[in-house]
């Protein structure tokens, strides 16, 4: 039987939707790239927010097409949109033959065979619970140098615009022990760099071990041989202690780099999406990281539109984005989400301004980000190589053009790097290479030296 996938949302789904197909392929089920030859397609869904569910809702129904045009005989519908809208989605699109929620996933082949069996509908959506944390060998789809690695599930935080917490419950984190078994599988299958992610990364360990424990799971997983990079994503400001500080500046193999999602500065509309801190404290701590890793990257999240917010207060936010350079920044226009205290809140901002606002930012960023690529002419910066640009081969001088990433770069959402070398790459190769270039968000560089 041949399976395909369609993973949608953000990269902890990502890894789900790699634990699926990795218990597939034990089973003996064939992996494919090709939908209309598939037997069983997965779409595991998002609902995060509007955008996201029109999304998952158009691939549904996108792949539900294949029971009349390809060979598709079960069509499973997975993830947040399957917790969530289970009644909604059996009702509404028929073709679908099996849900399962957030909590379920890992009873995939048995569903599917009890499907394929009975030719019945199948549903399991259980109520989002403490987790069972099994190792589990991931089929990954990231090309093989790098790997998402979660080390919790769920979220203790109550943001008044978030529905994640009843989509997956309260914080769990994964055992130190599964987490440093399945990083060195990874690594032993050729990753050398892990991307760690959560809801929220910096309260690991809170609930099994009574600290914050993020800088000792660190400290354990640097010790891991041919791995050259870990990367901490999701680190709420509130939460980012002295000791995790530390360990990000003493230890090589930790990237300098940050994902700190700040969603405003403005104190009332913090207060207001249930936020625990204040425009002072993120000033201060922004200043405390820069001062004591001086070359790190600072990525952010924010959200425009949320009800209520002022002209003044939007300004505010323009002001602080010009005042702390966010090398890396992204925007979310507020989604009104039924389940969460904002979506009652009065003072709902039209749609039309939200959009305004957040093209000022973007707008605002753009100018931020480019001359921070400027700025980083003529440095000497480590590089991990994804790939050639075959078309780009300059036959005369024997010039390759590589892509790349600095550590400054998260894939799929930071800038590249174009390499130029005579030196033939691979994808997974470190080198360093010099900046020559800056071409808006992204760099383009010379091969300078492998690293070590």
């Amino acid at each position: 039987m041949k399976i395909f996938m369609v993973s949608l949302g953000c990269d902890k789904n990502l890894v789900d939707s790699e634990v699926m197909l990795g218990l597939l392929d034990e089973n003996n089920f064939i992996i494919t790239d090709d939908e209309s030859s598939a037997d069983v397609i997965i779409v595991n869904t998002c609902c995060f927010i509007d955008d996201a569910k029109e999304e998952s809702i158009n691939a549904i129904l996108e792949m539900a097409d294949y029971k009349k045009t390809g060979n598709l005989k079960v069509l499973a519908v997975t993830g947040c949109m399957a917790e969530r809208y289970k009644e909604e989605i059996l009702q509404e699109i028929p073709e679908v033959d099996l849900i399962l929620g957030t909590t379920s996933y890992d009873k995939i082949v048995e569903m599917i065979n009890n499907v394929l069996k009975t030719g019945s509908k199948e549903a399991l959506v259980l109520e989002p619970t403490v987790k069972e944390f099994k190792p589990t060998k991931r089929l990954l789809s990231t090309g093989g140098h790098f790997a998402y690695l979660k080390i919790a599930e769920g979220c203790n935080k109550r943001c008044t615009y978030c529905i994640i917490p009843k989509l997956r419950g309260d914080y769990v984190s994964v055992p130190m022990e599964n987490i440093i078994s399945e990083a060195r599988d990874l690594v032993n299958d050729g990753v050398s760099e892990l991307i760690l992610v959560a809801q929220e990364t910096t309260v690991y360990g809170m609930d099994i071990y009574g600290k914050k424990s993020l800088h000792i799971l660190l400290k354990k997983l640097v010790e891991i041989e041919d791995l050259k990079w870990i990367r901490i994503l999701y680190a709420y400001p509130e939460e980012i202690y002295d000791e995790l500080i530390d360990v990000i500046a003493n230890e090589e193999k930790i990237c300098n780099y940050l994902d700190m999602p700040i969603q405003h500065c403005s104190d009332d509309i913090l207060k207001r999406m249930g936020r625990k801190t204040s425009k002072k404290e993120l000033l201060s701590l922004i200043e405390k990281l820069r001062k004591r890793i001086s070359d790190i990257a600072l990525r952010t999240s924010i959200i425009t539109g949320f009800p209520g917010e002022t002209d003044e207060e939007h300004k505010e936010l323009l002001d602080f984005i010009s005042q702390v350079e966010f090398d890396r920044l992204g925007v979310f226009k507020y989604s009104r989400e039924e389940d969460t205290k904002a979506y009652d809140f009065p003072n709902q901002i039209p749609e039309n301004i939200k959009e305004k606002r957040y093209n000022e930012i973007m707008e605002l960023q753009q100018e931020i980000a480019f001359a921070k690529s400027e700025d980083l002419i003529d440095t000497v910066m480590d590089v991990v190589i994804s790939g050639e640009i075959t078309e780009e081969l300059d036959y005369e001088t024997g010039t390759h053009v590589y892509i790349g990433r600095t550590y400054r770069d998260t894939p799929g959402v930071d800038g590249l790097i174009f390499v130029k070398s005579k030196e033939i790459l691979m994808s997974g190769d470190f080198i360093k290479a010099q900046i020559l270039e800056a071409d808006g968000y992204d760099l383009i560089g010379g091969y300078y030296e492998f690293t070590k």
